[in-house]
Parts: structure tokens; sequence; C-alpha cells
């Protein structure tokens, strides 16, 4: 159990890890201090897994096939074949995909809704509270509990988010289970949760759903999102059909059929890039480096961001400085929320900013960026707005029309009004975004039709080694000049299909494809294997972790660079403004407590023969919990409160979902505590953070938790990387 505190401001200069407790099978004592201990001896045998200089490195860059004859190996240095490249992607995800679906497919034919609400799948019992035109001309659903089965009038406990992709459907009766997808389909309607509250839920539906009939009582499901997977399986046909001399720079670059142009060795003095003015005083000596270097670069730069270290800080330095040089910028992340913290911050500099995406997605404090707000909001959208009250105006006539001739009637006039609004408002958008200096979507968001015909000097990726590499190349298809910011030493992104690195075959078994290539390799991590770290630059002073706490990840993985900023690097939860006692509990940033021995097993859901969760489409499929570390981790917990530290200031995370189950009972314990999986703390923030690592067996296996990287994760829990 990893115990960290951390504040809980946005900003990440004044990010500040505390304390950190880790409950590590093994032998360790409870330990607590304040000054470097004193080196380790060995560890016993059983922490070899858990030591990170025996993790086997990344598998070499791979050879490339075609049909039944293979290439001799390339050297990391070498070009990647192109249509290879592309074709391998394509093939990987296929399977990917698959895997989703296949999952989900699984969960729904064998799970009854009850247990699927119970899995954070479903919200079951609900009823049409009512219908209406919501941004962008997208019919929303309120949907609220049937008052037969709801007494407080609150939805029951779920597991479904703002900008989840759903089914609503009529709600099978009794426990009926085998139903498939493809059945859901044909009966419900997809779309958006846009909006959920204690008692309601929004669901903005996807395009061409005028009429919805869902006169009963109905649930709703969430689904893979196949959107994702279209958008960059697009991307990767047309870098396929691409030939060499259709190549950009950027591209020969990137797959290695050229050099980086080169640079000054001191860009302190380069005359080209002239005297800086820095926009933020306070910017560190390593994150002005990094900036010089970005503006520099003609073709790529990547950007080594470690947790703490400003990363986020750094790229908005970045953008505000391409600005003034009069450079138009698209910046993307694979995730809402990495392209959201971004938006918040350019936000107090006044600059046009656009931010493109369904506004179900988007954090409230954005939503005045965004296009479909901006489209409502500006003078071209008067008119817009004009058609969309006409088309509320007859949705709301459907209910009170018992004639079907009449009601078909109005369904054909809200079609003539949606194409209309449609037209009106592609307009509104072309100028919209034409007039924006920097504009800001997701990775997949940024293939869509509104940016079809846009040019912009710059694309910025945040989070970029999180994301999946055909992610990448949807906005870098077209891009001049591309900057990388990330951390390749945390987690890349999880892949689910469980045989994703075995050779890839695409649908055309012609095709060239690259053995060994897998999703989990990003562009970061390759293209720094390609050509070097001259292509990078480190951030290396850390906002966020107590020194004690920092010195594992910098000395293991990043080279004894990091450095602990005064303002953290010796503070302590007994330092909290509000004022917590001062015990062995809050007066140490790390301490271990030793789960050894046969009082802390572990449980794996799969070997419980009552389990009728196990198998194929299980709910928590491999997952495993420890109870008996659960009681310490809740018994932690009730010291830290009772110390003084605020519950909503804690927050309690494990790799594994089966102990989430486990763990509930404290959220009723201690309403404001956050209980959560390592995912979903990504870019949060807590003074104090209990990870629960569960695994206690007689032969010491970690799993996947030895990898250095995630336990790197574990260290940085202001950044989880990707799903454990």
């Amino acid at each position: 159990m990893l115990h960290t505190r951390l504040t809980a401001t946005e900003r990440e200069r004044e990010l500040e890890t505390l304390e950190l407790v880790l409950l590590l099978r093994g032998g360790v004592p409870k330990l607590s201090f304040s000054a470097p201990p004193p080196p380790a001896p060995a560890p016993a045998p059983a922490h070899r897994l858990l030591a990170p200089k025996e993790i086997k490195p990344n598998p070499p860059v791979a050879k490339v096939s075609v049909g039944c004859i293979k290439k001799p190996a390339m050297p990391s240095k070498d070009a990647v074949d192109v249509p290879s490249f592309a074709s391998t992607q394509l093939a990987l995800l296929d399977r990917e995909l698959k895997s989703e679906v296949d999952e989900t497919s699984q969960l729904i034919s064998n799970h009854s809704p009850a247990g699927l609400q119970r899995a954070g799948l479903a919200i079951t019992n609900l009823v049409v509270f009512s219908q209406r035109t919501g941004l962008g001309g997208k019919t929303v659903l309120e949907l609220g509990p049937d008052s037969a089965t709801s007494t407080t009038g609150e939805l029951p406990e779920h597991g479904i988010r703002t900008g989840d992709i759903v089914l609503v459907a009529e709600q099978p009766a009794g426990s009926a289970k085998k139903r498939e997808v493809r059945d859901l389909e044909r009966k419900g309607s997809r779309g958006v949760v846009t909006k959920v509250q204690r008692g309601f839920v929004h669901v903005a539906l996807d395009d061409g759903k005028d009429e919805v009939s869902l006169p009963g009582r109905v649930w709703l499901v969430k689904l893979a999102d196949e959107v994702t997977y279209k958008r960059m399986n697009q991307t990767m046909e047309k870098l396929q059909g691409m030939v060499e001399a259709e190549y950009s720079s950027l591209m020969r670059v990137l797959f290695g059929l050229s050099s980086p142009s080169p640079l000054p060795q001191d860009l302190s003095k380069d005359s080209q890039l002239g005297h800086l003015e820095w926009i933020d005083p306070t910017l560190n000596d390593s994150q002005k480096d990094a900036i010089r270097f970005a503006l520099a670069s003609r073709e790529i730069a990547l950007i080594h961001g470690p947790p703490g270290t400003g990363k986020t800080h750094t790229l908005i330095e970045l953008i505000l400085q391409m600005v003034k040089r009069k450079q138009r910028i698209l910046v993307c992340g694979p995730s809402n929320i990495s392209v959201d913290n971004i938006v918040e911050r350019l936000s107090p500099h006044k600059l046009p900013i656009l931010r493109l995406g369904h506004p179900a997605r988007l954090l409230p404090s954005v939503l005045h960026h965004s296009l479909d707000v901006l489209t409502n909001t500006s003078e071209a959208g008067a008119i817009v707005k004009d058609v969309r009250a006409e088309m509320d105006s007859k949705q709301a006539s459907v209910k009170k029309t018992k004639s079907g001739k009449e009601r078909r009637e109005i369904y054909s006039d809200l079609k003539q009004l949606r194409k209309e609004y449609r037209e009106r408002e592609r307009k509104c958008v072309s100028n919209l975004i034409g007039g924006s200096k920097v504009v800001l979507a997701t990775l997949h968001g940024s293939g869509g039709f509104q940016l079809r015909n846009e040019e912009f000097d710059v694309v910025i990726i945040d989070e970029a080694s999180q994301a999946l590499e055909a992610q990448c190349w949807v906005p870098l298809l077209s891009a001049r000049k591309a900057v990388c910011a990330g951390d390749h030493l945390q987690l890349p992104p999880t892949i689910k299909s469980l045989n994703s690195k075995a050779n890839p075959r695409p649908k055309d078994e012609s095709l060239p494809v690259i053995t060994g290539m897998t999703l989990e390799t990003t562009l970061f991590d390759r293209v720094l294997a390609l050509h070097g770290p001259s292509i990078k630059r480190m951030l290396t002073t850390q906002y966020r972790m107590h020194e004690e706490i920092m010195r594992f990840p910098s000395e293991e993985l990043y080279g004894s660079k990091l450095v602990a900023a005064d303002a953290v690097k010796a503070r302590l939860l007994k330092d909290l403004e509000y004022g917590v006692q001062d015990n062995e509990d809050t007066s140490a940033p790390l301490i271990f407590i030793d789960t050894q021995g046969g009082d802390f097993p572990e449980q794996n859901e799969e070997d419980d023969k009552d389990n009728p969760k196990k198998g194929k489409g299980s709910l928590h499929s491999e997952s495993k919990s420890n109870e008996m570390e659960a009681a310490l981790v809740m018994q932690h917990a009730g010291r830290l409160v009772g110390a003084g530290v605020r519950p909503e200031d804690i927050a309690i995370v494990t790799p594994y979902n089966a102990q989430l189950g486990v763990l509930a009972p404290l959220k009723e314990r201690f309403p404001g505590i956050e209980l959560g999986s390592v995912d979903g703390f990504q870019g949060r923030e807590k003074e104090a953070v209990i990870v629960s690592l569960v695994r206690s067996n007689p032969d010491g296996e970690v799993g996947f938790l030895g990898e250095k990287r995630r336990l790197n994760g574990e260290f940085s829990p202001l950044f989880f990387p990707s799903p454990l």
C-alpha cells in the first residue's frame, strides 16, 4: 500500500507530496523517517520481482516480413518502411477493437441488468422524463428513476460517467440474460452521456435519431467506443496509400527516412530565436531550455516531463511564445481531460482559442471555449438559434399528437429543420475555426470534418507517451512540425487484446507487416529510439513529491537527475495549514507496512469456484483482492482522519478492480474520501493517497506490479498512466 500526500490544487507548481505508505509483501519492517536512510542491504528473494533493475527491457524494433519471407532484423536507427508500418497498425487495431467489442458483448450476454449495474456498466429501472434538442442539434433524453421502483427519487449506485458511450433500450423483464449488442441496438438508441446527477442522467443521441419511442421502463448500458478506431483506421489507410513523394519533411524524420535538422549547441545564444521575453517569470532553467528547443526545432521536439516537473506549465509558455511569433497551433491529447487541462490554463491569457469536441465530454470550466457553445453565442449563430428553437417546439408537440399521420408530418418537418440547422451551423463553425490562433481537440477528434481544410504551423501532443501511435498520426498526417510531451518511463497505453503481442495478420495476407510490433510501442518511444536523445529535452525540477518519495523513481528511471523544489522537498502531513496532529502517521513522508504471511492472502476471483462471475465474460476478469490488506487500509485511513486529515483530502487507490469492491465500505464511513482504480486518478491531486497493492502469495509473485514503469506510476499517483 503506497500512501502519499499531495495538494489538491490544479497548479502543477504547487503539487506537493507529503507522505507515502506502502503495503508491500516481503519482510519489510515498518519504517518512519525524514532523513535519507543508510544504504539498504540486498533485498530478500521474495522481493526479486519488485527490483527495478531486473525488469526486462522493451523488445527491440523488429523485423519486416512479406508473406512467408522474412527480411533481416533492422537496427534501431534504420528507417521504418511506411506501408509495412501502416498495414501492421491496421491489423493490430482490428484485433484490439474486436477484443473490446467481444468483451462488451459477452458481459451483456452473460449478466443480468442488475449485475451489470453493480459492475458499473449500466443503470436500470429508468423512464424518459423529457426529450429536447441539445447542442449540435442532437436529441437529448432526460432519464430518471421509475417511481414504481424508487422511493427516494435518486438513481441507484452505478459507474456511468459523463462522456460515456451508452445504449438506451427497453429493459428486459425478469432475469433475462441472453441479449446481444446487435439486438439492443436494433431496439434502442446509441448516444453519449452529457450530464449525471443524483436524480437523473442526460443522454445526447447519435445523429439520425429523430424519432425515439421508449414508452416503458428503460436501461442504459456502457459500450465500446468504435468511433476512435474508425478514425485511426482511416488515417492508417491514408498512410498506407501514400507514395514517398507525398511524404512531408516531418513524416520523413518520424520514420527515419531523414535526420532532424541540426540545431546550434547553445540555443540561448541562437540569433534566429532572438531574445526571449518570458511571459511566466517563475520558469526554471530546464523548462526554459525545453521551450527554446521546441521553438528552434524544425520537424520534431520531444519534451520529457517526469511526474510533477511542470510539463503542462511548460507547454502553456511554449504555446504563448508561438502565438507571439504569429504561429497557428493545434493542441491535442489522447483524452479529454488532458486537453481540458491545457484549455483551463490558457483561458486567463485571453487568446482566441477554440475547443473542439462533444460538450458532454468537456469540463464545465472550458465549455465557454467549446465550438458548440460559441456557435450558439456568436452573431452568426443567431439564425442557428432560431432554427433550434423551432426544432424544440416540434419536439414538444410530438407528445401531444395522437394521430400517426400528424406525428409522421412532424418528424418530416424535423428532418428538414435538422438539415437546415447543420448547413447554417457548418458556415458558422468555419468562421469560428478560421479566427482561432489555438485550436484544441483530442487526437481522434482532430480528424473531424471541422479541420479538414485547416492548416497549422505546429501540432503539439500532450501525454504523447500514453497515446496509441495511430492516434497521433490523425493530426500529424498533414502537420509541418510536431512537439510531443510526455513521459515514456511511465506506463504505455493499456492494450486489451490478450494476444496483441503475437505477430499481426492483415486481412490481405500479401501485405507487408512488421513482426514484433505492438500497440504498446508509442510514437514517443519509437522516435526516441530512432534518433536518440538529441531530439529530447528533460524537465528536472519536480514540484510534487517529498524528496524521500522522489528518490526511487529518480535513481532507477531518471538517471538521478530529478531535484525536489524547496517548497516540497521537506513538507509533511503535519504541516497542513488547517492543523494536523504530529504523530508517526503524519510526520514521515514514507512508511512501509509489511503484509507478508498467511494472514494477508490475496484472492483470485477466477480461483473461487463459488463465484458466478468467473471465466469468460467475467465482470472482474483475472482481478484480485485482499480482504485483510483492505482492513489495514481502512485502519490507516481512520488513523489519518483521527489525526485531523480531512477525508476529502484522502484518496485510496488500488491496481485491481476486485479490491475496489472490498474497500467500498470506506465511502460510507468517510463520505468525503475518494476511492478508485489507478487510471481514475490521472491528473488528480490529494494530500494523502493510500495505494493497496493487494499481492501476497507463497510464491512471491507480483505479476504486472513488477514492471518498473508501473511502480513509477504508483510512486507518482497524480499522473497514473493507464488502466491496470
